[in-house]
């Protein structure tokens, strides 16, 4: 298909869908993270996601998958791993063909594949150059651009995301939760000095590699806000370690991520090396919870990681009831009650149960 026709086709489908609308919505305009104006005639109602942690938080702040027609196919696989393909069993219909030649990895869009969607607005990453962006905007696309790994950053995709599709107050409750949460925990912690402040290291990768977050990632910002001290802060960003770099550094804590879905504790504790660390000795070893996206990187869920990890660390100093807390705000983001089965889920307790003080975290 050729960029005329692609931007033919677009224009055809705006007006069908300008002359189907029977009530005229206000006009959108707003500044995605890149600094770009994006105008909307409506919020969205068709939208195609490309950054993959985003396609839930915009179910959370629209509260359906009604709008979502495209997001990336590993977007789709956390879904379906994860309780939304439960709580929105439909969302397996989404399209998710929307990377070029078909890949399921990677951010180059399928611009003929997503044109088809009609979308009103596409999101994309902002911070990856301009070969990624440039086919969609050549295309007639509306489209934003996001930025990711900081707190300030999950925040304004937030706030760009619920004000595209004309959900404010929802954001504004998603921000105050974070304020709330962020003002609690600081109040637990205060006076606490650095030596009653465990070492966590969180591994990205454990599988085949290890990988650890250094200073400046978005799992350093949590571990110090929940009052631990990062093992691996002399490195910048997210680097390969050796088992012997790990067994120097001997965490007090560590965090194994949720992204390698056969990742079991039993690789720490198992290891010869590892299961010498503080952390294997006193079982305190975790597999991050996933929810309605993984807890690890940012996103609408990041105050219950926060509440998660602040009592793990400092079971003395927190009492948050998480489990409630997960009741509740799955109700507000998701209009979902979750189980108590699908809760363990959630929080991993078949495999996270036996670690020490995780009993804080099981069913009555």
């Amino acid at each position: 298909m050729s960029l005329s026709t692609l931007r033919a086709a677009l224009l055809a489908a705006g007006a069908v869908f300008a002359g189907a609308s029977a009530v005229q919505a206000d006009p959108v305009t707003t500044t995605d993270l890149n600094g770009r104006t994006v105008t909307l005639d409506k919020p969205a109602e068709r939208i195609v996601m490309i950054p993959i942690p985003s396609s839930s938080t915009v179910i959370a702040l629209d509260g359906t998958t009604d709008h979502l027609v495209g997001m990336h196919p590993l977007s789709k696989s956390a879904i379906e791993e994860a309780i939304l393909g439960e709580f929105f069993p439909d969302a397996k219909d989404i399209a998710s063909d929307i990377i070029a030649s078909g890949g399921s990895s990677g951010f180059s869009p399928n611009v003929e594949a997503i044109a088809a969607l009609r979308p009103d607005l596409v999101v994309q990453w902002g911070h990856q150059g301009e070969d990624i962006v440039a086919p969609l905007t050549n295309a007639g696309l509306t489209t934003a651009l996001i930025q990711y790994g900081t707190e300030e950053k999950a925040r304004d995709i937030i706030k760009l995301l619920g004000t595209l599709i004309g959900k404010p107050e929802k954001l504004d409750e998603i921000i105050a939760w974070r304020d709330d949460t962020t003002a609690k925990i600081e109040a637990g912690l205060e006076g606490l000095s650095d030596e009653d402040k465990p070492s966590v290291l969180y591994l990205l990768r454990a599988q085949t590699e290890l990988r650890a977050s250094g200073t400046g990632s978005y799992n350093d910002f949590y571990i110090n806000l929940a009052g631990g001290k990062n093992a691996a802060a002399e490195l910048q960003g997210l680097k390969p370690v050796n088992a012997e770099q790990v067994a120097a550094w001997n965490p007090d804590v560590i965090l194994l991520n949720g992204f390698e879905s056969e990742l079991d504790v039993s690789r720490i504790y198992d290891d010869p090396i590892l299961g010498a660390t503080n952390a294997a000795i006193s079982k305190r070893v975790y597999k991050m919870p996933i929810g309605g996206y993984r807890w690890d990187p940012p996103s609408q869920e990041s105050p219950l990681t926060w509440q998660w990890l602040a009592t793990l660390l400092h079971p003395d100093l927190f009492d948050f009831d998480i489990r409630g807390e997960i009741t509740g705000w799955y109700a507000k983001l998701y209009g979902q009650t979750p189980t108590a089965e699908q809760i363990d889920g959630i929080l991993r307790v078949s495999m996270n149960g036996g670690g020490a003080n995780y009993d804080r975290f099981l069913a009555d």
